[in-house]
């Protein structure tokens, strides 16, 4: 009997132990046909994408890592998840991929600072992925592109946030997934960023002239 009693505690405690891993597991979009049903949900059927993903995905990521114990390690699988998933599920439907990597960044990044991991590690992975997977669906990888860097520049305006250092960040993701498209792909990738930082300078500018940005949290 005794020896039942521990085999039935240790299973237990397995169970409870693997709670924030399986968490993080749930936001991977690739396995879960739930999270990417809800992504084509807040798709209109006439493929506008609603802003109601950018809430979507930074409520999926923060109930996936709370409780975590490796918060930031868990942030950057379940992030890149999410992104992948809002990506190839918008595809399935023919949504504005663009789009939907804009918000679904923004959700990204937000969900990154309620939980407390670090802003500029998750704007670089969730662009670099979300270029990535554009490229594995046939999207328009240079739109996705400069998209991503706007939602990037946008969050961090709304958190407070350094705009032009998290730009930099997500350029910096971009242009690592520039370099594995290669050819003409990569070359219109790059292109893209560089317009696109420069297009959010302003932005950053008038947070300058506003109140000072809030330090980005450091792994």
């Amino acid at each position: 009997m005794a020896t039942k009693q521990r085999a039935a505690r240790a299973a237990r405690k397995r169970k409870t132990g693997g709670a924030g891993k399986n968490g993080a597991r749930g936001a991977r979009g690739g396995r879960n046909g739930n999270f990417e049903t809800a992504i084509q949900k807040a798709v209109s059927g006439s493929g506008t994408v609603s802003v109601g993903v950018v809430n979507l995905v930074k409520n999926t990521l923060v109930t996936a890592i709370s409780g975590a114990r490796d918060v930031g390690g868990e942030m950057g699988t379940a992030a890149i998840a999410a992104v992948r998933g809002s990506i190839r599920a918008a595809s399935e439907i023919g949504a504005d991929l663009g789009a939907v990597a804009r918000y679904s960044i923004m959700g990204t990044i937000e969900a990154a600072e309620q939980i407390g991991s670090e802003l500029g590690g998750t704007a670089r992975s969730a662009t670099r992925d979300a270029v990535k997977t554009t490229r594995d669906v046939g999207g328009d990888v240079s739109r996705v592109a400069g998209q991503a860097i706007q939602g990037t520049a946008e969050a961090a305006a709304r958190l407070g946030a350094d705009v032009g250092s998290l730009v930099q960040d997500a350029a910096r993701g971009a242009v690592e997934a520039a370099d594995r498209i290669g050819s003409a792909a990569g070359r219109a990738v790059r292109a893209t960023v560089t317009e696109a930082v420069a297009g959010t300078k302003a932005l950053a500018s008038a947070q300058d002239g506003a109140k000072p940005a809030r330090r980005r949290r450091r792994a």
